[in-house]
């Protein structure tokens, strides 16, 4: 019997192997095991499950959807004044982690808040730049945001504030709409307005449980994105580095290039240039040796700010900006202003905003998603993905409301105030009253910073985003995975950050669709000296049966992909009698589908089987079903597919079909 091989397996799927005469194992009836003694000679019925009452199963489908976290459950027979208490507790989880809240703690909190303090003043001028806004609205953002999230954020190692990543795509999207030179007052009403509905989205989508939205962006293109878009926003900083006035207003990396060469006979300033690249090799160098010595990991984060200050001072003395060099000006002095009454409530704007807003909303709750989830995994606590969203969605609200843009996780700052010893949201306490200081006090002494300096800044943030090792990594995995991070990378970087994002959730939700579509099945051998049946790929010693053709789906089958399954079975059909028949081999009497991986069938599937059966019949084999789940022999039940294709004909296990249908090859 020849071997004929099509569709991988999965491994995750395999029982273990073991061999029939060593083992002395009980076999319960009531269970869908394979039978691994051959001289046992008793065929087990499948169980038909009981009915279940529709109410319960679709209160059961719902709370397995929306509430798998049973989020009620700690109310569970508790007085009304506990229960309040609770309930306060799950919005604000400040109130619960406070009551065991020490010294020592606070200790590590105020020197990891002190670090990313330092880190994120220089950062939120150049990110406020990225996303053409004044500098004081990148500080603003390090201010509000973090102190709602201290409240109301879940996880104790995020820091909040301002990324090169939204804001690249809020500049981007809201630049295409309004031109932030001539009409900055504008522009920036239509930034906070997109920022209030980024709010509102997340807030939406935590409130009503639909937080596993965001993981339809798949691992591979979000890889794929963020590289592309650190390329970009490196890019774009060769205007500050290089001190070019006339620079395009595209990302996409032909524009960026063309104006950079086209400037370079009259455009460059070499004032520029000397104090841009000094300062990013000294930022690189920094960030060289924290991640060779952790223990220096304060170097790396203190050093944007010495190199605001070092370059501030020295274009102060020597007066570089009338030598050309481009500098801050004036930054605004004071608070966050309110700006409720800059948001667009009414008009075209809105929609605009709205649009912005849900796509930026989305990029920022994956990437606060993904950072939290990382180091709860390493400090190993829980993260509700749920509460993340509605504290991000609170704190960008009221973030729009006090002149504040999209604020999110920050991996580079989560990094450095992990490192630093932090133990709560505390740091980020600390790390905004830091900043509320730098806007009373300090905001002066900014105007003499240089544009490079923060080109150079931006620079070295960005370049970490760039994950080769993850690419290569998934190139490994899986092909079509690397196909959408290529798909998102060389969108971003060759024609916009929107196609980039468009690129990236097309390619995943094709991917989806193709592994729905298009299930993988299985031909199926028997191990010699066992009764275990296995795909014949993974393990090339497995035997089939004479006459006897075994194939395994290895999904759901759904109104998708039930004509698919149905004509992929016969063509198993068709190859093997081909090659029987040119071997002069006994021709298939029976096929056994084997259904434990088929979690669910629905009404097209059933039809689908009824198909099979029929075009079966014709060929003269017998259709067989092994080991259909609880779910599946429920629906066949009620179809009166059971009675079509017979009871005799659904077996707990395969081996027990063969047992049927050619005893004596369960022998060993």
């Amino acid at each position: 019997m020849s071997k004929r091989i099509s569709d991988d397996d999965e491994v995750g799927k395999e029982e273990d192997i073991r061999s029939g005469p060593s083992s002395n194992r009980q076999v319960n009836p009531t269970l869908q095991q394979e039978q691994p003694y051959p001289h046992q000679h008793q065929v087990h019925k499948v169980g038909v499950p009981a009915k279940q009452n529709l109410c319960k199963e679709f209160r059961a489908t719902v709370k397995e959807t929306f509430f798998s976290d049973e989020p009620l459950r700690p109310f569970k027979d508790q007085t009304k004044r506990r229960k309040l208490v609770l309930g306060l507790e799950a919005i604000f989880p400040i109130l619960r982690w406070a009551r065991d809240y020490n010294l020592t703690k606070f200790r590590g909190d105020l020197i990891a808040g002190l670090t990313i303090a330092s880190l994120c003043i220089p950062q939120d001028l150049g990110y406020a730049k990225l996303a053409y806004l004044p500098g004081q609205n990148g500080l603003y953002s390090s201010f509000v945001p973090p102190l709602v999230y201290a409240f109301m954020g879940s996880s104790r190692d995020i820091a909040i504030g301002p990324v090169a990543v939204v804001s690249l795509l809020l500049g981007t999207m809201v630049q295409n709409e309004v031109d932030p030179t001539k009409d900055a007052h504008d522009y920036l009403r239509l930034t906070l307005t997109a920022t209030f509905f980024a709010g509102v989205t997340q807030l939406t989508l935590g409130f009503c449980r639909l937080g596993f939205l965001i993981d339809f962006l798949s691992h591979a293109s979000i890889v794929g994105f963020m590289g592309g878009a650190a390329i970009t926003i490196a890019l774009q900083q060769l205007k500050g580095l290089l001190g070019i006035k006339n620079f395009t207003k595209k990302t996409d990396i032909v524009s960026v290039m063309r104006s950079v060469i086209t400037a370079a006979h009259h455009g460059w300033n070499w004032q520029t240039i000397l104090i841009g690249v000094s300062f990013l090799a000294f930022l690189l160098l920094t960030k060289y040796i924290g991640k060779k010595k952790t223990k220096l990991f304060w170097v790396p984060a203190i050093a944007p700010l010495i190199s605001v200050i070092v370059s501030t001072f020295f274009v102060y003395v020597t007066r570089a900006d009338k030598e050309g060099v481009a500098i801050v000006s004036k930054i605004r002095k004071g608070i966050n202003p309110a700006s409720a009454d800059l948001i667009y409530f009414t008009g075209d704007n809105v929609i605009k905003g709205f649009r912005i807003g849900v796509v930026a909303g989305m990029i920022a709750l994956t990437e606060a998603i993904a950072i939290g989830r990382t180091f709860a995994g390493m400090k190993d606590y829980q993260l509700d993905g749920n509460k993340e969203m509605v504290a991000l969605g609170t704190m960008n609200i009221i973030g729009s409301l006090t002149s504040c843009y999209v604020a999110t996780g920050s991996f580079s700052r989560s990094a450095v105030n992990y490192m630093a010893g932090c133990h709560t949201a505390v740091s980020n306490i600390i790390m905004s009253l830091v900043v509320l200081l730098t806007l009373e006090l300090i905001t002066p002494l900014f105007k003499y910073t240089p544009n490079a300096i923060l080109a150079s800044i931006i620079i070295s943030a960005v370049i970490g985003l760039i994950d080769f090792e993850a690419m290569k990594l998934i190139w490994k995995i899986d092909k079509l995975d690397f196909v959408a991070c290529m798909g998102a990378f060389f969108g971003v970087v060759f024609i916009s950050v929107e196609i980039g994002l468009l690129i990236a959730v097309s390619i995943s939700f094709a991917k989806i669709l193709l592994q729905v579509t298009r299930p993988r099945t299985a031909l199926l051998g028997k191990l010699p000296r066992t009764n275990v049946y296995r795909n014949i790929l993974q393990y090339p010693n497995a035997t089939q049966i004479p006459g006897i053709l075994i194939i395994r789906v290895d999904s759901a089958i759904y109104f998708s992909n039930s004509n698919y399954i149905k004509e992929r079975i016969l063509r198993w059909v068709t190859d093997e009698e081909e090659q029987l028949k040119q071997k002069s081999l006994p021709k298939i009497e029976h096929l056994i589908v084997e259904m434990s991986p088929v979690t669910d069938i629905d009404t097209s599937g059933i039809h689908a089987l009824e198909e099979l059966y029929r075009s079966l019949q014709k060929r003269e084999i017998e259709l067989a079903l092994a080991n259909p789940g609880t779910v599946v022999m429920d629906k066949i039940h009620a179809s009166e597919f059971v009675e079509l294709i017979g009871k005799g004909k659904i077996f707990l296990s395969v081996a027990d079909a063969i047992l049927t249908f050619a005893p004596h090859h369960e022998e060993p």
